[in-house]
């Protein structure tokens, strides 16, 4: 028989902190508001609910897991990219495991062109929302057109009673060159930046986590850039070996777009509040392919218009943190 999560005791007050980008997380319906017509079952990927509930059974296993070796319960808090809409992560949480702990989330529309949103999913035993809003990015492509890029969602709450501030990032890609698109991710971190000055006039010394899919690296001026002025530490620059190890693969060379930033606050013992312990990638064998020339990598999804039924094309990363008595 099986215990709800929320009926158990956290093991030793530890509390895993995620963010997971969830590979086009779209719902087979239309919606005509955004680019999914790939995404239903005449669309271009031939998406079926039989291949969502699929996906979703996966990701939702996945994120369970998440961390189990530093921590055998599942996150508190887990930042996602790439869903399409509320509809998409209500379903996630109410799948079997997640759906046996409380989670609810936060979730704003964004104006990108292709559907494509952040979220923050949390277990409202431990996590209790204070606000929320989606900080918008103005970026232009260079012929003067607005890049309708993802918002920034920012959440700030109470993790076990002490006050945190999230933001959860999908920063604009690299597809058209990583040089050519760098300004618009050194964009997205002055926003960051930006937010974190405002909330430090009300709030001396706040504790913030950045987590997200930054398309850079931590050693990209983008990240190096928001690590300045901030007060944040990035425990995850030491995870990034590009021969060997990252959260995504292209080209026989790993990224390590995905990472979860904190505060220097964390790295003190201050009673009743949380402590930084560990972080690292999730990446078990069970999430990878398992042979041939990508074998190792991401157990995708889909590559192009072939269906394989993976998980994501991403790693997640997580934290832990330790709550001091």
């Amino acid at each position: 028989m099986r215990f709800p999560f929320f009926k158990r005791k956290i093991s030793k007050q530890l509390f895993t902190i995620a963010f997971y980008n969830l590979e086009n997380l779209f719902d087979p319906k239309n919606n005509v508001r955004t680019l999914d017509e790939d995404f239903t079952p005449d669309g271009f990927k031939k998406w079926t609910p039989k291949k969502y509930r699929k996906k979703l059974s996966g990701l939702a296993k996945t994120i369970f897991k998440i961390g189990q070796s530093a921590n055998p319960y599942p996150p508190v808090i887990v930042g996602v990219a790439e869903v399409e809409n509320q509809s998409v992560l209500r379903d996630l949480i109410e799948t079997e495991p997640l759906e046996d702990v409380d989670y609810d989330f936060v979730h704003y529309e964004s104006p990108d062109e292709r559907g494509i949103d952040t979220g923050l999913i949390y277990n409202r035993k431990y996590f209790k929302v204070i606000m929320s809003e989606a900080i918008p990015l103005m970026v232009c492509n260079p012929d003067g057109v607005r890049d309708t890029t993802r918002d920034i969602l920012y959440v700030c709450g109470h993790l076990n009673g002490e006050k945190i501030h999230l933001f959860v990032n999908h920063w604009p890609s690299r597809r058209d060159g990583a040089e050519s698109t760098e300004y618009k991710r050194m964009a997205a971190a002055e926003v960051v930046k930006g937010k974190i000055a405002t909330i430090e006039r009300d709030e001396p010394n706040p504790k913030c986590i950045v987590m997200g899919d930054f398309n850079d690296d931590p050693s990209s001026k983008s990240v190096q850039t928001l690590l300045q002025d901030t007060g944040l530490h990035n425990p995850m620059e030491s995870l990034h070996i590009p021969k060997s190890r990252g959260s995504a693969s292209y080209k026989k060379t790993w990224s390590l777009f995905d990472q979860i930033l904190l505060s220097h606050r964390f790295y003190k013992y201050e009673k009743g509040s949380h402590s930084f312990d560990t972080a690292n990638i999730f990446d078990q064998d069970f999430l990878k392919e398992i042979k041939g020339k990508y074998k190792g990598n991401p157990f995708r999804t889909f590559v192009g218009k072939k269906y394989l039924g993976g998980y994501s094309d991403h790693f997640p990363v997580y934290i832990v943190l330790k709550l001091n008595k």
